[in-house]
């Protein structure tokens, strides 16, 4: 009993690490075996578009979008740099970064085939 309450201990350990270093947008390797591994690498690039409008806007910058093709990515990107642009409470790196992650993870959740 004792054993197995310290080994849930250390596990508990190890994954509180693991998102405490996602939490601070050091995103973990995403081995191509990993279910829905595409959408997770694609959740990532949608950070760094979120990033860069959030700089662009802050700097009075005009929005620059991606032409749309019908395509979940393109649909998915624009949606999150409009936002972006137009509310004022994503007011810093950290909001845009949370918004963007939280997004595109729905997005692209309600898009998937169940």
């Amino acid at each position: 009993m004792r054993r197995t309450l310290l080994v849930m201990a250390a596990s508990a350990a190890v994954l509180c690490a693991a998102q405490s270093a996602r939490a601070h947008g050091h995103p973990g390797q995403v081995g191509d075996d990993m279910p829905d591994a595409q959408k997770i690498r694609f959740c990532n690039r949608v950070r760094d578009f979120a990033m860069q409008a959030f700089n662009d806007r802050e700097k009075g910058k005009p929005m620059k979008l991606f032409e749309e093709d019908g395509s979940d990515g393109p649909r998915v990107i624009n949606h999150i740099i409009k936002r972006i642009y137009d509310e004022p409470q994503i007011s810093s790196p950290k909001k845009a970064d949370a918004f963007a992650r939280g997004t595109c993870n729905e997005l692209m959740h309600a898009t998937s085939p169940e």
